[in-house]
């Protein structure tokens, strides 16, 4: 990925909160067959006292990434966070000058790991439930396994195959108008906030702040 200095984002608590708040993400694979991609949402789990992180999730068992590439296979998870289009008229200095251009502001986490694949049922239930209980949890009343039939969830278990991925390196790039002057920067929230992308706008205007 093409990195310019001031867009790279290094603040690991920045990226892992990306991860957690975009967890639907694309992953990438090579093998003998060539390049694959595949989407899944992931759970991001921490260990504090190793400082180290793994991403879990799972993927049918008729998907044939888990017969292409072998466990300790080296991987690449791209997450994107908010993005949008930036036009040059919401730069209050192109009035002056008229020196801008379009541009494309955006965040996106690169995460580079091997892969492990899990069959066994304990494996499996443990992904499932992190996965649940994540994203069910602004639900009135969150759904669990326990409300599906036992049988009915070991044939759904029967049918998938887990993933763990032990993260070894993690790349931020968030480029979010900090090569601007900041009344142009300013004037690029004003023109998000008015077009009503507000989420673009909210995390451009935290960096003019800091």
């Amino acid at each position: 990925m093409y990195l310019p200095e001031i867009f790279e984002e290094t603040d690991l608590e920045k990226l892992y909160q990306l991860i957690q708040d975009y967890p639907f993400a694309t992953l990438i694979s090579h093998s003998d067959e060539g390049l694959e991609a595949n989407h899944l949402p992931f759970k991001l789990l921490r260990d504090e006292e190793s400082q180290t992180a793994t991403l879990v999730a799972h993927i049918a068992k008729n998907n044939p990434l888990h017969t292409q590439i072998e466990n300790g296979a080296e991987i690449l998870i791209i997450f994107q966070g908010e993005q949008g289009y930036i036009s040059p008229n919401w730069y209050p200095t192109k009035q002056q000058h008229h020196q801008h251009v379009p541009t494309w502001n955006y965040q996106v986490v690169h995460v580079k790991g091997k892969i492990n694949f899990l069959h066994d049922e304990k494996s499996l239930r443990g992904i499932l439930a992190k996965l649940t209980r994540t994203h069910e949890a602004k639900q009135p009343i969150p759904w669990k396994m326990s409300d599906a039939p036992k049988e009915y969830i070991a044939q759904e278990i029967a049918d998938i195959v887990g993933i763990e991925i032990q993260m070894t390196r993690i790349t931020g790039k968030f480029k979010l108008s900090q090569n601007r002057e900041k009344i142009d920067a300013i004037g690029v929230v004003e023109g998000l906030e008015k077009q009503g992308d507000i989420g673009l706008a909210k995390v451009i205007q935290q960096y003019i702040e800091e």
